[in-house]
């Protein structure tokens, strides 16, 4: 009886997490200073549950099942978070494969930039804002800390940040992000411009700043291997209600907006963090010999093969055909025998037909969709091909016709002389007896 309880709280602990998201805050009023950013969220059909960040019930799993499918930090100066929650756990959350949204500011703290590191950000020191001297906004106060950034300062991909051609200007003020270029799962969805650096405005600059020019990352991404998501941000004032309705305007380029685009992007960013865009699925996998339906026990050698997948993607909530014409399939035992590109059929349908080598083994049907902004598509199906029998190899080879002329002259060379030789025997018995 305890038993079926316990299964019970567990499935109905798991349905309740279904689009749960758990916001942590510094304190109460930036649930009003952001209150468009979260209202956008609870419109889209996100559950939000708002505790402090150092709450001494904060607990993000009971009983080995996660309560919240995503976690958003709003916390920079937070110096420890409480209860149950730590950079560990939250870490172990991403590798389960948990997303999170953690937005930062001059005043970061260490517990925000240790979990910045564990995903491959390296936040500058406290007290430090990213400056530019030309891109600055009209209203800024004279240390050129709040940034008018154009839509060209965005990652080229729609699927993360939306159609940049008709992203209005953007603000930013906060500090700067340095990313590990050679990492591929970090991306860098919005740069500074080339005439800016992070660093303490009120000091004078004494050593190298911490970042430079476009290598200065104001809000980076991160996409693992598990297809977990992590999205930070160097400015908490990004998401703000003040920043989404103000108008910018920049003398540099003559930029000019009578309202920012930062809360286009915003939804942009939360719609890929929280796996609402660019999620992709196998929804089937075929094979078959051409010219039959059915997938054999086995293939032969030099047979025609006919490999279909239906691929889908996750769009306002409904899985629908995926299009796209870079679908790659690999016939694989150890090294990829066969690299095609799949061919687009209708209803999200791709089909590759081909030559089975002349090498027989085990091999796998492979497809590895890695793309920018995508969640990762892999597949295999593994099959065995044998060698032919022996019913099946031709009785006459065309290529071999020299050696069977060989072999009959051979063998006509063999009874002429036999006759021949019969023959001579034959009248030197005859001469003899004479």
């Amino acid at each position: 009886m305890k038993s079926l309880i316990f299964l019970l709280f567990c499935i109905i602990v798991k349905i309740n997490a279904q689009g749960n998201t758990l916001v942590l805050l510094d304190n109460q009023v930036i649930r009003e200073t952001h209150s468009i950013f979260f209202k956008s969220l609870q419109d889209r059909g996100h559950t939000l549950t708002f505790k402090i960040a150092d709450d001494s019930s904060l607990v993000l799993s009971k009983y080995g099942e996660y309560l919240y499918e995503n976690l958003i930090i709003f916390a920079p100066t937070i110096e420890e978070f409480g209860g149950n929650l730590s950079v560990d756990t939250v870490t172990q959350f991403i590798d389960d494969g948990g997303n999170v949204l953690i937005a930062g500011n001059s005043v970061t703290g260490d517990v925000l930039r240790e979990l910045a590191s564990e995903c491959g950000f390296e936040v500058d020191e406290e007290g430090s804002f990213v400056i530019d001297h030309l891109n600055f906004d009209a209203s800024d106060e004279g240390r050129h800390t709040k940034l008018a950034l154009s839509s060209e300062n965005l990652i080229d991909a729609s699927v993360i940040v939306g159609n940049k051609k008709s992203i209005k200007p953007l603000l930013y003020q906060g500090t700067g992000i340095l990313t590990d270029s050679e990492n591929p799962l970090v991306l860098p969805l919005l740069i500074a411009d080339s005439t800016s650096y992070s660093y303490n405005p009120d000091q004078p600059i004494k050593e190298y700043p911490h970042a430079v020019g476009k290598d200065t990352v104001l809000v980076a991404g991160l996409q693992a291997r598990n297809n977990a998501r992590v999205v930070f941000s160097g400015s908490l004032a990004f998401f703000s209600d003040e920043y989404f309705t103000s108008a910018v305007s920049r003398k540099q380029g003559n930029l000019k907006s009578d309202k920012s685009g930062n809360d286009e992007v915003s939804t942009a960013i939360t719609q890929w963090v929280f796996k609402e865009h660019g999620q992709l699925r196998v929804k089937s996998v075929t094979h078959h010999k051409e010219g039959e339906k059915a997938p054999p026990q086995d293939y032969t050698i030099m047979e025609n093969v006919v490999y279909t997948i239906e691929i889908d993607i996750l769009e306002k909530g409904q899985w629908k055909p995926f299009t796209a014409n870079d679908i790659q399939l690999e016939f694989v035992r150890i090294d990829p025998f066969v690299r095609t590109t799949l061919q687009r059929k209708p209803n999200g349908q791709y089909e590759a037909k081909f030559k089975i080598p002349d090498v027989y083994g085990v091999y796998q049907f492979k497809v590895d969709y890695d793309r920018i902004g995508y969640t990762r598509l892999f597949s295999t199906t593994q099959v065995s091909v044998r060698p032919l029998e022996h019913t099946q190899y031709e009785r006459f080879i065309s290529c071999a016709y020299p050696y069977y002329a060989g072999a009959f002259s051979m063998m006509f060379g063999v009874f002429i002389f036999s006759i021949v030789f019969l023959h001579i025997k034959e009248d030197d018995k005859k001469s003899k007896s004479d």
